[in-house]
């Protein structure tokens, strides 16, 4: 069975504008390691509810500034 949807996000875009916030510093602000972050940014790693909320109240924006949920068709070819 194919998943018809993705989670992207812009976590590493974030960090750089914060400063250039390591992934270490998020990690220990949200409790994860620094390898959980990383593979949350490369999109190997979908984060659960609460862990990307956590992510976002880390740079003060609501989830789905931070994350980004596509859900395609049938149909739809994915990348």
């Amino acid at each position: 069975m194919h998943k018809n949807y993705e989670i992207n996000n812009k976590i590493k875009t974030l960090r750089f504008f914060a400063n250039d916030m390591s992934q270490q510093t998020l990690a220990e602000l949200t409790g994860v390691s620094r390898q959980t972050i990383n593979a949350i940014e490369l999109g190997k790693y979908t984060p659960s509810l609460d862990l990307a909320y956590k992510i976002s109240r880390v740079f003060e924006l609501p989830i789905d500034e931070v994350f980004e949920y596509k859900v395609f068709d049938k149909n739809q070819k994915q990348n």
